[in-house]
Order: C-alpha cells, then sequence, then structure tokens
C-alpha cells in the first residue's frame, strides 16, 4: 500500500497517493478545483457539510472540467454526511428533526444534487456520533448507499480512539476502507490508531497535516533535507509520509504548490532519512 501514486483499498477502489481538499475556499472553490485538476489532481475532498465547504461549487468544477474532456470518471470524488452538530444551523442540508437513517439519506441525495453524479467513491461519516448504538444506525444508512451503488466505499473522519474504530470494525457489514484524521501532535499522530489501520488494510488519510506541524518543517533535519533533495520542506514531509502508506490531503490555494505536491512522487528518500523523519513525529 506505501509508496504509490495510486492506493487500491480493501473495496477494490483505486484512489490517488495525494488528494486536494475543498475546505474553507467558498467562493473560490470552483476556480481552485479546476486550478488543481488541471494541475494534475485526480482526488477531491468534500462534505455536504455549508458551514465549511461549497460542495456545490465542487459539483460546478466537475461540470467545467466535463467539457474539456475530464470525465467523472477519471476523478476520485469523496464527500461526507455531516452529523447535526457539525453543521451551522441556518443551513443544515437535511431535516435535522428526522431519524438520523433520514438524515443520511437526505444529506446523500444532497450530495448527488451538489456534485451532479449519481455515486461517489468515498463516502466518509464526518465524526463519530453517540451514543454508540446512534452511530451504528448512521453507518447503517451509510451501507445500504453503498449496497445500492450511490459509494463505492465507506470511511469515517475525526476518529481518534481506537477502541471505537475496532468496535464499528467489528460491527460493520461494510468495513470503513478509509480513516481521515487530523495529524497532529496532541493525538500522538494517531500512531497505536494507524498501525492497527494498517493490519486491517485500511487507508489513512492526513489532513491538516502541514498546518499543525510547522515545528517540524522548520526543523533543522528537515531543511537539510530539503537542500539535499532540493525540495521543499512541505514536499519532504508529504513524501515521507507516503513511504509509510498515509495519502495526505492538500488544500493550498497556490497553482505552484499544487504541482510541488503532485511532484511528491518523482522522487524517494533513503531509509536514514525516513527514520530521520519519524523520529521527529516520536519526540513532537
Amino acid at each position: 500500500m506505501a509508496d504509490q501514486k495510486w492506493v487500491t483499498t480493501t473495496a477494490g477502489v483505486d484512489m490517488p497517493g495525494i488528494i486536494y481538499g475543498t475546505a474553507w475556499k467558498e467562493e473560490r472553490t470552483a476556480d481552485l478545483v479546476v486550478m488543481a485538476v488541471r494541475a494534475g489532481f485526480n482526488g477531491l475532498d468534500t462534505a455536504c457539510q455549508p458551514k465549511h465547504y461549497r460542495e456545490d461549487l465542487v459539483g460546478t468544477a466537475l461540470q467545467r472540467l466535463a467539457a474539456d474532456g475530464i470525465r467523472r470518471a477519471d476523478i476520485f470524488l469523496q464527500t461526507k454526511f455531516s452529523p447535526h452538530a457539525g453543521q451551522d444551523s441556518r443551513q443544515v442540508p437535511y431535516d435535522g428533526t428526522a431519524p438520523i437513517e433520514q438524515q443520511v439519506a437526505q444529506s446523500f441525495a444532497t450530495s448527488q444534487h451538489n456534485l451532479q453524479t449519481d455515486y461517489v467513491d468515498s463516502l466518509i461519516l464526518h465524526s463519530p456520533l453517540a451514543p454508540y448504538a446512534r452511530l451504528m444506525r448512521a453507518w447503517r444508512a451509510l451501507e445500504e448507499i453503498h449496497q445500492t451503488g450511490g459509494a463505492r466505499q465507506l470511511g469515517i473522519s475525526n476518529c481518534y480512539h481506537l477502541d471505537l474504530l475496532r468496535a464499528l470494525y467489528d460491527d460493520a457489514q461494510v468495513k470503513p476502507a478509509v480513516v481521515q484524521n487530523r495529524f497532529y501532535p496532541a493525538t500522538d499522530y494517531d500512531a497505536a490508531l494507524r498501525r492497527w489501520c494498517v493490519r486491517q488494510r485500511i487507508v489513512y488519510q492526513s489532513f491538516w497535516t502541514l498546518t499543525a506541524n510547522p515545528h517540524i518543517l522548520d526543523s533543522r533535519s528537515l531543511c537539510q533535507m530539503a537542500h539535499k533533495y532540493r525540495k521543499t520542506a512541505a514536499q519532504i514531509f508529504f513524501r515521507y509520509l507516503s513511504h509509510i502508506g498515509i495519502v495526505p490531503l492538500t488544500g493550498t490555494c497556490s497553482e505552484q504548490h499544487m504541482r510541488e505536491d503532485l511532484d511528491i512522487f518523482a522522487f524517494g528518500l533513503s531509509a536514514e532519512d525516513r527514520e530521520a523523519v519519524g523520529q521527529l513525529l516520536q519526540t513532537a
């Protein structure tokens, strides 16, 4: 699984080794998505959460790209069901008073309308729900979408407790193929959770990867490696993550940075340098 420009998940879905994240782009979303895909990105991450995402403008971008001959099938498209607690009460994209199963179904119907597609490649539960029984009711609703062809695979985001992830995995009929978490020191970079994911062949996607780690990007070790490989510190960090099987999200608004992010698969880090970056994570 590690070290690849493309990763095949346990669901048989080909996922790019780095994905363009569309959060917080607001009115610039469509233009930035078009820029990212034209730069070479094959994967897009969004959510049915108007507070932080303009999922509808991702759909607009896909239509613009289709006019250029870039088909929907050429893009790995990932969206999320965001529970009511994560929504702005003024613009909830489903009936927040409905049973959770209906909320999931209505949210996905909104995503289909926004994205102008019948299916997504990956459908993520944006955060765990409590109590656990409610989480499983939401998951069963996601499974129904998967089983009827609406989503090629399922996953969960913002899940930092291994015991909870294990329980979900054990009880799920459609096992999570993806875990997408904030990658930062407060959770010890999910070290134990990631080891478990590797054993289950669950792909770990990282977000907030650069923003949360200026201490690593500015470290002497990474600066020396950047000089050695003639790359940026961000490229070194992203390349390290790909070496260990992590699929990072990047939300840059710079076309130059987009191209630099995509260039990480054009070089490799030595075993010694990989070990040095790993040490930075362990001592953060």
